[in-house]
């Protein structure tokens, strides 16, 4: 076994490892997530994902470490948008808090799945066909302007076609059976609606790494950097969600934020040929526009707060 089949294996056997232990020991039974516990999550897989930044910075060199940290960022980022509109998934469904950790434990689970399919046929692809480096620059550059000019649509259960699709296949319960996705009633099998709201979840990611792999494929064509920084953003997400759950209305500049950076990201893959930006200007360009998005929206927030007592 060479070293890097041997450094694939171990991260995958530590990131089993950490789920298993996530939901087998500390999420064994359905609860409510406390806002406490989810920052303490939320500071646990940062921490890991900064030890193994370090990892790759003293085992591989300064410039994958720095491209590793930087593709984090930018999908840890591009995950918070994620999270609002898995709020407004489980506001429309009515879940109740106690089931809402089971579904996004399955939900990343086959997020993962599907991120690492993308990874590395995106990294092939590229390999192969450069040309596919402009295109997807342009794909970025458009989806950013048009995250600036579309408007916020509702979800609606009722016309989703997956939902519909799974709707068709198999019997819906018309309610909550615990948190069970699946129920046997008069020895037929049902489904319930949590399990639709996974299978919406799973959509709603499918979406959104069409935008995020071209931006992380633009910081680093290295698999395992593009892979592992993925892995990492995912993993945290499900604690960042009950942490920001509740005050996704202090992010109301954070859209524009995305779009710069989604814009940038695009321009930088679109004219890699003509323009080399340094993986440091990179990643200072990108936190420098969330920082200056965030503070944005928290101080016109307040402000509006004060107006209206």
């Amino acid at each position: 076994m060479n070293e890097s089949t041997l450094l694939w294996l171990l991260f995958h056997v530590f990131i089993i490892a950490m789920l298993a232990l996530d939901l087998g020991v500390f999420n064994r039974k359905s609860h409510e997530v406390s806002v406490r516990e989810a920052l303490l999550w939320t500071a646990v897989w940062i921490t890991l994902a900064m030890l193994f930044n370090l990892f790759i910075y003293l085992h591989f060199d300064r410039e994958l470490a720095v491209e590793f940290f930087t593709g984090y960022v930018l999908e840890k980022s591009l995950s918070v948008d994620n999270i609002f509109v898995m709020v407004m998934i489980f506001s429309v469904f009515d879940v109740p808090k106690a089931y809402q950790h089971k579904v996004l434990f399955y939900g990343i689970i086959g997020a993962l799945l599907m991120r690492a399919a993308f990874i590395f046929a995106g990294i092939e692809l590229i390999h192969r066909f450069h040309w596919l480096m402009y295109v997807f620059g342009g794909f970025l550059i458009f989806t950013g302007i048009r995250m600036l000019t579309a408007k916020e649509s509702k979800i609606d259960p009722e016309n989703n076609r997956f939902i519909k699709i799974i709707s068709a296949i198999f019997p819906v319960t018309t309610s909550f059976v615990g948190d069970r996705f699946f129920v046997r009633i008069e020895g037929r099998r049902w489904i319930t609606p949590l399990f639709l709201v996974v299978i919406l979840i799973e959509a709603t990611d499918l979406i959104f790494a069409v935008d995020s792999i071209p931006a992380i494929l633009a910081i680093s064509e290295d698999p395992f950097i593009v892979y592992t920084s993925n892995v990492f953003a995912i993993l945290g997400l499900r604690s960042l969600y009950f942490a920001l759950a509740g005050i996704e209305q202090y992010f109301i500049y954070l859209k524009y934020g995305l779009s710069v950076i989604l814009v940038f990201v695009g321009a930088k893959m679109a004219f890699v040929d003509l323009i080399k930006i340094p993986i440091e200007l990179s990643l200072g360009i990108i936190i420098g526009v969330l920082v200056i998005s965030m503070l944005a929206s928290t101080l016109v927030t307040r402000r509006r707060e004060r107006h209206q007592e």
